[in-house]
C-alpha cells in the first residue's frame, strides 16, 4: 500500500506543473525556465572543488557513474568492484581516503536530493545514468550547509541535463563480448514555458567469474545483473522568477555474487517536489520521499548451500529543507536555512543450517534515525579577497532500535531494545580565497563535520561466509575536524593546475574491527587521521584536452584502549596513491576520441592488515564516430589489457574486478 501511495503522489506532482507552463507568455517579459537550483554558492572557490563536465560524463569506458567519478583525486568506492558485480550494501562512496567500511562519507546529492540508502547508507549507484545528467560537482572537505550532516568528507552533486542539453531525444544501444547488453533513452520536451524529461536505462547480463580459476567450484557462479531505471521530471514557472520541480525515479536491481543462489536484490522508488526562487529574496524549497527495499541471499563457501537469507529490508527516507539568501549588504552573499531528515526500517532475515538446510532462527532488527540542521553562511567578497564562514547545529536522534532472534519454533533467543538517545552539535566551517594574480589563486579552510551511524550499522549484523560482523546499537556519532591549504594556478591560457594539502580526522570513526578469526563488530575508533595531497591538471589545446588527477594519502587509525592492537594501522579498503589521466580528442562535430590510464595502489581488506589487495593499472577507452545526422557508432573498451584487480581477499579467497571488455553499438544525441 505504501508503494502504490507514493506512485499516486509522484505522479500528481509531476502533472501539477504542465497546466502552469501552458499559459500564455508576455513576448516583453520572457520567462526562462532553467530547471537548475540556485547559482552555487561563491564559497565553491574556497574549497578544493572539481567540475565534471557531460562531456566526460557521457564518454567512459563502462558507462558507469562510479567510472566517472574515480576521475577524480580522493574518489574512493568501499571496495574496487562496480555497480553490476559487487553487492549492493558495499556501494559506500567517500573522499579522501576517510573510508574504512562500506557506508558513504561523503553526501551524494541528484539535483539537491540526498540519495543514499535510508537504511544501509549505500548509494544506489545502478539508478543513476549518466545520460541524463549536464555536470557534476565534487567539494572535498566537511560541510555546514545543507544537508551537512551527511557532508563528512564531502559533497558530490549531481545536476540533471533539460532540453537544451538533451537535444530533444538521446538514446544507445551497446553489447559486449560477453553478450551482455545497455540500452539507454532520454527523451526531453518543452512544455509551454517549462519542460519534461523521461529517461529509462536497462542493463542486464550473463557477468564475468569474480573467483579466479584455481578456486572455482561447481557451484561458483558468474556475477550476473539485470538493473533498470525510469525517470520523469517535470520543470514550469509559478512566476517570472519561481520555478517548481517535481520528480520520480524507479529502479531495480538483481545480482549474483561467486555462487549459484548468492544473490541479491535492490530497488527504490523516489519523489521530490522542489520550488526555487531567484529574486532579490532567492530561495529553494525542497521536499522528497524515498521508500527503498534490500534483499541479500548468503551461500557457505564450504558446503554451498544457503545460510541466511535476509529475505525483506524496507526503509523509507523522508526529510526537506528550506534555503534563503536575503539581500542583507553589498558584498555578502548570505544563505540560512533548515534542513530535516528521516530514516526508517527493520531487517527481516532468517538462518539456516549449512548441514541440514533446516530454519533456525528467525530475527528482525531496525529502528529510527532523524536530523534537524540549522545552517548559516556567509561569504563576503573585498576586492580581491573573498571570505567565507558558516556554522550549523544538528539535533540527532537515534530511536524504536531492537534486536529480536527466535528459534524455529517461535522461541525466544535473545532480545535487545536499544535506549532512545538524542544530542545536539555545533559544526562550522571558513575559509578564504585570495586572487593573487591575474593567473593565481590562494586558498586556506578549516572544518567541522557530523555523521550519524545508519540503521545497518546499529542493528544489522551480516554475514560473508565464514566471517560474522556484529552490529553496535551503542555506536556514537563520528565527527570531523580539518584544515587544507591550496591554489589555482593557470599558468597559460590553456593549462589550470589545482593542488590541496589537506589535514583531516575524523573521531570515533565506525570500522568493523576483527575480534577473532571469523568474528567482527561494528565500533568506534578514537579516530583515523589522514593526512595528504590532492592534485589536477588540465589542458586544452585546440580539439585535445588532457585531464589527470592524483592523490597521496598517508591514512592511519590513531587512539589507545580498546583499539590499541590497531594504533598506526591503515583503515581497511584504503589506497595510499591513485591517479588518473584522461586524454580525449574531438576532431570535428559529433566526434570523440579518448583513452583513461588509472592506477590504484596496493591496500589492506581487512584493519588487521594480514589480507593484501595488490596495486591495479588499468586502461579505459572510448571512441564516438557520427554516420549520419545525429547517429553515431560507439565502441569502448573496459580494463584494456586485461589487469587482474583484485575486489576482496579474505585469507586467500579472492573476488576479482571487471576483466577485459569491449562495447560496440549505436547512440543517437548525447
Amino acid at each position: 500500500m505504501k508503494r502504490e501511495m507514493l506512485y499516486a503522489a509522484a505522479g500528481l506532482a509531476l502533472l501539477a506543473p504542465f497546466p502552469a507552463s501552458a499559459q500564455e507568455e508576455d513576448p516583453d517579459n520572457e520567462i526562462v525556465v532553467t530547471g537548475e537550483g540556485l547559482e552555487p554558492a561563491l564559497s565553491t572557490i574556497v574549497f578544493s572543488t572539481v567540475e565534471i563536465e557531460r562531456e566526460a560524463i557521457v564518454s567512459s569506458g563502462s558507462g558507469r557513474i562510479e567510472d566517472v567519478l574515480a576521475n577524480v583525486a580522493g574518489f574512493q568506492q568501499f571496495r574496487r568492484s562496480d555497480s553490476r558485480s559487487s553487492n549492493p550494501s558495499a556501494q559506500g562512496v567517500t573522499l579522501r581516503a576517510l573510508g574504512g567500511n562500506a557506508t558513504s562519507r561523503a553526501l551524494v546529492l541528484l539535483d539537491g536530493v540526498p540519495i543514499a540508502d535510508p537504511f544501509f547508507g549505500y548509494i544506489p549507484l545502478s539508478s543513476i545514468a549518466p545520460e541524463t545528467l549536464s555536470r557534476i560537482r565534487v567539494t572535498r572537505g566537511g560541510g555546514s550547509g545543507p544537508f551537512g550532516a551527511g557532508a563528512l568528507a564531502g559533497t558530490i552533486e549531481l545536476e540533471s541535463a533539460g532540453p537544451q542539453t538533451i537535444g530533444g531525444v538521446s538514446a544507445s544501444l551497446l553489447a559486449n563480448d560477453r553478450e551482455e547488453t545497455e540500452a539507454s533513452a532520454v527523451v526531453s520536451q518543452q512544455l509551454g514555458a517549462g519542460f519534461g524529461v523521461v529517461s529509462g536505462r536497462w542493463d542486464r547480463g550473463q557477468g564475468f567469474f569474480t573467483t579466479p580459476d584455481d578456486q572455482r567450484v561447481p557451484a561458483s557462479a558468474r556475477a550476473a545483473f539485470d538493473s533498470w531505471q525510469v525517470g520523469l521530471r517535470g520543470v514550469a514557472p509559478l512566476s517570472p522568477d519561481v520555478e517548481l520541480h517535481a520528480r520520480v525515479s524507479l529502479f531495480d536491481d538483481d545480482r549474483t555474487l561467486r555462487f549459484d543462489g548468492a544473490n541479491s536484490h535492490h530497488e527504490g522508488q523516489d519523489a521530490s517536489l522542489r520550488v526555487v526562487g531567484r529574486g532579490d529574496w532567492a530561495f529553494d524549497a525542497l521536499a522528497y520521499v524515498q521508500a527503498r527495499n534490500f534483499s541479500n541471499v548468503v551461500i557457505s563457501s564450504s558446503r554451498f548451500t544457503r545460510v541466511l537469507d535476509q529475505r525483506n529490508t524496507p526503509s523509507t527516507g523522508i526529510g526537506g529543507k528550506f534555503e534563503l539568501r536575503p539581500p542583507i549588504a553589498e558584498g555578502h552573499d548570505v544563505r540560512i536555512g533548515i534542513d530535516y531528515r528521516r530514516a526508517d526500517g527493520e531487517l527481516q532475515e532468517e538462518a539456516y543450517s549449512a548441514f541440514s538446510g533446516n530454519l533456525t532462527e528467525r530475527r528482525r532488527a531496525g529502528g529510527t534515525n532523524a536530523n534537524l540542521g540549522l545552517f548559516i553562511e556567509d561569504d563576503w567578497s573585498i576586492g580581491p579577497l573573498v571570505i567565507t564562514g558558516g556554522l550549523r547545529a544538528d539535533r540527532t536522534s537515534i530511536s524504536d532500535g531492537f534486536y529480536r532472534a527466535v528459534d524455529a519454533g517461535g522461541a525466544l533467543v535473545s532480545e535487545e531494545v536499544a535506549p532512545d538517545r538524542s544530542d545536539w552539535a555545533l559544526s562550522w566551517r571558513a575559509g578564504a580565497s585570495f586572487y593573487a594574480t591575474r593567473r593565481l589563486d590562494l586558498r586556506a579552510a578549516a572544518y567541522t563535520g557530523l555523521r550519524l551511524p545508519t540503521l545497518n550499522e546499529l542493528y544489522r549484523p551480516f554475514v560473508v561466509f565464514p566471517v560474522v560482523t556484529q552490529a553496535n546499537a551503542a555506536l556514537e556519532n563520528e565527527r570531523l575536524e580539518g584544515f587544507e591549504l591550496g591554489l589555482n594556478w593557470q599558468p597559460v591560457n590553456e593549462a589550470v593546475l589545482s593542488i590541496t594539502a589537506f589535514d583531516n580526522k575524523v573521531k570515533n570513526a565506525i570500522a568493523n574491527v576483527t575480534l577473532a578469526p571469523n568474528l567482527r563488530q561494528r565500533q568506534n575508533l578514537p579516530a583515523i587521521n589522514a593526512q595528504g595531497i590532492e592534485g589536477s591538471l588540465a589542458i586544452v589545446l585546440g580539439t585535445v584536452r588532457f585531464d589527470a588527477s592524483a592523490a597521496y594519502t598517508d591514512a592511519t587509525i590513531a587512539g589507545e584502549g580498546a583499539s590499541i592492537t590497531l594504533d598506526g594501522n591503515r583503515p581497511p579498503q584504503t589506497p595510499e596513491f591513485a591517479a588518473s589521466a584522461t586524454l580525449a580528442w574531438e576532431p570535428r562535430d559529433g566526434w570523440r576520441l579518448a583513452g583513461t590510464l588509472r592506477h590504484v595502489s596496493s591496500q589492506f581488506e581487512d584493519d588487521q592488515q594480514t589480507d593484501v589487495l595488490p596495486a591495479a593499472t588499468t586502461v579505459n577507452l572510448f571512441a564516438q564516430i557520427p554516420l549520419a545526422g545525429r547517429v553515431s557508432v560507439v565502441a569502448r573498451a573496459e580494463n584494456l589489457f586485461d589487469e587482474t584487480i583484485v575486489t576482496r581477499n579474505a585469507g586467500g579467497s579472492i573476488d576479482l574486478a571487471t576483466p577485459r571488455t569491449v562495447w560496440l553499438g549505436v547512440r543517437v544525441g548525447m
